[in-house]
């Protein structure tokens, strides 16, 4: 096509729920139901690992930045989707590979940051004797570091091949959010090479962790089945019970989504997983957490009495 006949796009039109315009009300009020659950949660999570005494350990410190993932890639999300249940709503293009970039970063981060809780929980069940001095605190920050740092530089390399795309005539999304391939099929350029680039930087974070997670908890289930005592392997079994729950969950949804043919009779579905992934999972990881974690009920009780 001639560059003459194009016209530039300058924003995106995020249809949301279109068909569902009868139930605008009942969507909103649960939606921000679910993010005021979501914040409250989260930040009452790195609140209480932070200021109490029994919560100080690694798998701790690595629990409340996970609190703090979920609780960003919420908040990047949920206005948004907020505004899409009342009306279809325009972002600008800027906005948009905004939003893919902030958000598809904090998402990596949580590939990686459950990789390292897979080595956490790997290092205090196979090799307890050795876990203070290799799982201590100088060794958590540097792996955070290192994830926040690879999963951003990543990510705006992806951006940066992005900016170089056209987008000419069309310009809507059936989501409710900027999700990166919707984006893609409205560009009028070549993105043959750009999805094989994605597939190619989503290696280092999202497969490499995927396998060290596999690979932690056959170690550890090798480890758990040479204890004799059944009070001992349930015990060592609850210390990473709720970290493979949330793997299950993160990971399931994910590959869901992304194996999900984008035909649009399955639009309703891939929106469904995407609402699962995007906002409900930040808001369950916690009371998972909770919910396992006797040192986590002991604080909180504390934390009560006080």
């Amino acid at each position: 096509m001639n560059d003459k006949n194009q016209t530039l796009v300058s924003e995106i039109v995020l249809l949301g729920f279109q068909n569902l315009h009868n139930f605008k009300i009942p969507l909103f009020s649960l939606f921000l139901l679910i993010y005021i659950m979501t914040v409250w949660e989260n930040v009452f999570i790195i609140v209480l690992v932070s200021s109490s005494r029994n919560l100080q350990s690694p798998m701790y410190f690595l629990l409340r930045q996970l609190a703090l993932s979920d609780l960003l890639g919420s908040t990047i999300i949920v206005p948004i989707l907020l505004q899409t249940v009342f009306d279809k709503t325009k972002v600008s293009l800027f906005g948009c590979i905004s939003q893919i970039s902030f958000f598809s970063a904090t998402e990596a981060f949580e590939c990686l940051l459950l990789a390292v809780m897979s080595y956490d929980r790997y290092v205090a069940i196979c090799i307890p004797l050795r876990y203070s001095s290799i799982m201590n605190q100088r060794v958590c920050q540097k792996f955070i570091f290192t994830s926040w740092t690879l999963s951003f530089g990543i990510e705006m390399s992806i951006v940066n091949l992005i900016g170089v795309l056209k987008f000419c005539d069309q310009n809507t999304i059936n989501h409710f959010f900027c999700d990166l391939f919707p984006l893609l099929e409205l560009s009028c350029s070549d993105t043959s090479f750009f999805q094989v680039e994605v597939i190619v930087q989503s290696i280092p974070l999202v497969f490499c962790p995927l396998i060290l997670i596999t690979v932690s908890y056959m170690c550890i289930a090798h480890a758990i089945l040479k204890i004799v005592s059944n009070t001992g392997r349930q015990k060592a079994f609850s210390t990473c019970s709720s970290h493979l729950a949330v793997v299950s969950i993160f990971y399931g949804t994910l590959i869901a989504i992304y194996l999900t043919p984008s035909r649009k009779q399955l639009q309703t579905i891939s929106k469904v997983l995407s609402l699962l992934y995007t906002i409900v999972i930040p808001m369950i990881n916690p009371v998972i957490y909770s919910l396992r974690s006797t040192n986590i009920k002991e604080a909180l009780k504390k934390s009560i009495n006080l």
